[in-house]
């Protein structure tokens, strides 16, 4: 309902612009010199032990080519607690490629812990 004169018309209503936002998973691994490796997953495809198991594959051969003679064999590793990260596939990869997973800390309710590397302004605050 709305209020008018009596002999107005109504108004014509405008059509709201309809956004559309495309959403992509982002993955990205780093260390303490900043960005390995960013993979942005095919649209209409889901994330899986065995995509996800293949990106470390990726992940390894950055890390021996960037550290050339000071790679080691143990990688200290940091990730969430999606179900590809846990995926028993995953797991045995990580331990054959020689990752050392740490545990991941408790979310907090407002910043994801990569966030900071990622909008460095953030830091200020």
């Amino acid at each position: 309902m709305e209020w008018r004169h009596g002999g107005s018309t109504r108004p014509q209503k405008i059509p709201s612009a309809r956004i559309s936002w495309k959403s992509s998973r982002l993955d990205f691994f780093l260390d303490q010199d900043g960005i390995l490796l960013i993979d942005y997953l095919p649209k209409g495809q889901t994330i899986n032990a065995e995509y996800y198991s293949s990106l470390l594959v990726q992940l390894k051969d950055i890390l021996k080519e960037k550290r050339r003679g000071n790679f080691t064999k143990r990688v200290l590793f940091l990730q969430d607690n999606a179900p590809a990260h846990r995926a028993l596939a995953t797991q045995k990869k990580l331990a054959y490629l020689g990752f050392h997973c740490l545990d991941h800390p408790p979310y907090s309710p407002d910043l994801a812990l990569s966030a900071y590397h990622l909008f460095p302004a953030l830091k200020k605050i």
